[in-house]
This record gives C-alpha cells, sequence and structure tokens, in this order.
C-alpha cells in the first residue's frame, strides 16, 4: 500500500463514519488523528516513503479509529460481540484502541529514528520507540480531560470510561503493552523493509 492508496484509504473511513455518527461532536475527536495524518502523509510521501508495514498499520489504526468515531467506543457492535463472548465486564473496543495506540506508534517511531536520527538497533532504540508510545498516550488522556472540561458533559462519550476508575490508567497500560508487543513481533520485518527502502 502506497502513500496515494493510504489516502484513499483515509478518505475512505473517515466518509464512511460520517455518515450519522452516533454523537457528531465524539466522531470529530475521534477522526481528528486521521485528519491530521493526512496532510502529514500527503506533504512527505516523495521525501519519506514509508515501509509497507508501517503503511498497513497505519491503515488499520485509521479503521479503528473511524470505527470508534462512528459508535462511539463504549457502543462498538463488534465491542458487545467480544464482550459476549469472553464475559467481559464491559465493551473492550476503547481498550482495542489503546492497545494499538501504542502498536502502531511503536513501529512509526521506530522507522522516524533509524531514517532520521543516529540512533541504532538496540535497547536505546526499543527504550526511545515506547518512551514515546506513553508520552503520547499520555498526552491524548490529557486532551480527553480537556475535552470534558471544556464540553461537561458532552464529551462522556470520547472519554468511554463506562463507570472504570481506572480507565485511564488501564489506557496507557495497554498503550505500553502494544509498544511492547508490536516491537517483540514486528522489529525484524521492519528491519527487512528498512532495507529496501534505503536501497
Amino acid at each position: 500500500m502506497n502513500a496515494r492508496l493510504l489516502l484513499a484509504w483515509f478518505a475512505i473511513v473517515v466518509v464512511a463514519s460520517a455518515f450519522g455518527p452516533a454523537d457528531r461532536f465524539t466522531w470529530f475527536l475521534e477522526v481528528a488523528p486521521i485528519l491530521i495524518a493526512a496532510p502529514v502523509v500527503a506533504l512527505t510521501a516523495k521525501r519519506f516513503p514509508l515501509t509497507p508495514l508501517l503503511t498497513v498499520l497505519i491503515a488499520v489504526h485509521a479503521a479503528i479509529l473511524a470505527l470508534g468515531g462512528a459508535y462511539t467506543y463504549a457502543e462498538v457492535p463488534l465491542g458487545f460481540t467480544l464482550q459476549d463472548w469472553f464475559g467481559f465486564d464491559r465493551n473492550p473496543y476503547d481498550r482495542i484502541g489503546h492497545l494499538a495506540q501504542g502498536f502502531v506508534p511503536a513501529i512509526l517511531a521506530r522507522e522516524v529514528l533509524l531514517r532520521t536520527s543516529p540512533l541504532q538497533r538496540g535497547k536505546w532504540l526499543a527504550f526511545l520507540c515506547v518512551s514515546v508510545c506513553l508520552a503520547f498516550s499520555a498526552f491524548y488522556e490529557l486532551i480527553e480531560w480537556w475535552a470534558a472540561v471544556a464540553s461537561g458533559e458532552a464529551a462522556d462519550a470520547f472519554l468511554g470510561t463506562q463507570g472504570d476508575v481506572w480507565d485511564t490508567q488501564w489506557d496507557m497500560f495497554l498503550a505500553l503493552c502494544g509498544a511492547c508487543a508490536s516491537l517483540a513481533l514486528l522489529s525484524r520485518v521492519h528491519d527487512r523493509q528498512l532495507a529496501r527502502v534505503a536501497s
């Protein structure tokens, strides 16, 4: 999947999720990362082409965000299906979103650091990639807080806490798990693709 296909995918998922979302304000907040990523991808596609792995991961993450925006994370039907199958106390789709919030940015951070800095593969690279993901996750939680303060009850669907007082901590923990899993599972594949991009 190249940059043009990725941008077309962004357009498809955003437009599809925009038809009758459960809450328009929540929809906008959830798809905002896609709307920010689209011009970045468009402007950097020629001088910084992404590896196929990262491109696919970003496309999947965009779909996760758009689906969460369409229904609100607490109401996504897939989450209710998983809740029934596994006997969860709540719709776990929000947890999937935060796992992806670590899984995908870890490879993004890895790609940017390896291609633009003198940093080499190893423990420091992994540490910094995980740190970037945790920083991003914490910043996202601050955005949720600011949205809640600014809009009052209108942000309840965006927060998606579903009554869990530890929701913020769970969100950041899952981002940590996602980042660690991504680096453990995908680093070798990513290295092969980075070598092809460099050549």
